[in-house]
């Protein structure tokens, strides 16, 4: 009884520190997600009403709602494979034992991961612009017309998706390396033994105990591609024609735009269902193959 009033007494604070500016705030959400609340409420909180479920019903009458969750799914489904895929070569190639300088690129291939988002995705908004963008110029080297990649539909996403890969792929990348590091040097020495070939000893030996570090990775990379916001906001503004309007910034522009804040809630607890579901399924896949 005392040990347990001891981890409790320890455990207090952060458990206070969680419930104040988690708890609460989460709390006070799902309310705000069952009214009506507005700008009009919130100048006079009498024009206050509930709603219940009107706010997510009213959601999934929304073409816009529905067009923003599909390129949500569009981005996660295409760049999380890509992104884990980049990270995990990055990683090997670290890893082999012809590398040198390893301290050196693993610090270059990490530094997009702490540089600030806004600020690289202004430069790459330059690089990739249809009159004097570095990628075009390149592209007329080789005798490619001009592209326009943020102004057509059919490259903004793309565009945007390899953005957020080469932003966030070196995180993934030190997981992974930690992962490879760890795996007994013994099994490759038995499979080369063995006659086995660079392929059958990744697919065989370096996938199979890369399992568990491959779930964990993958739960990371897909709840936070679900949470995209701030390549589009700052790159195209969700265009052209709503091509890149990502759910987080559709409930953006509920809540601080049009200010419909109820609405905005609603769609933040239909995206953490929808994250839950995801990260669950890919949770559940992990234990029944045996890697969790």
């Amino acid at each position: 009884m005392r040990a347990s009033l001891a981890g409790w007494m320890f455990a207090a604070p952060a458990l206070l520190v969680i419930g104040v500016f988690f708890g609460l705030p989460v709390c006070a959400a799902l309310l705000l997600s069952l009214t009506d609340f507005d700008l009009y409420a919130l100048a006079d909180p009498s024009h206050l009403r509930f709603v219940a479920l009107g706010n997510y019903l009213e959601l999934l009458r929304t073409p816009l709602f529905w067009k923003s969750l599909g390129n949500t799914f569009y981005f996660v489904a295409v760049g999380v494979p890509l992104s884990i895929a980049v990270s995990l070569g990055a990683a090997l190639l670290l890893n082999s034992p012809l590398a040198r300088l390893r301290a050196v690129f693993r610090t270059a291939l990490f530094a997009p991961v702490v540089t600030t988002l806004v600020a690289v995705a202004v430069i790459w908004r330059y690089l990739f612009h249809t009159s004097y963008g570095l990628v075009n110029w390149g592209l007329s080297h080789l005798g490619l017309g001009p592209v326009d990649w943020l102004g057509d539909p059919r490259w903004a996403m793309p565009t945007i998706m390899l953005f957020a890969v080469w932003k966030n792929f070196g995180y993934n990348m030190v997981i992974f390396l930690a992962g490879l590091q760890a795996i007994p040097q013994d099994l490759y020495e038995a499979a080369r033994i063995d006659g086995a070939s660079r392929w059958q000893q990744f697919v065989h030996i370096t996938l199979p105990q890369l399992g568990p570090v491959l779930v964990v990775v993958g739960v990371i990379t897909v709840s936070g591609y679900f949470q995209l916001f701030a390549e589009p906001y700052v790159m195209t503004r969700g265009d052209p024609l709503q091509s890149t309007v990502s759910v987080l910034y559709y409930m953006f522009e509920e809540g601080f735009k049009w200010w419909n804040l109820g609405r905005a809630s609603a769609v933040a607890f239909v995206l953490f269902l929808v994250i839950l579901a995801a990260t669950t399924l890919m949770l559940r896949l992990g234990r029944r193959r045996g890697v969790v």
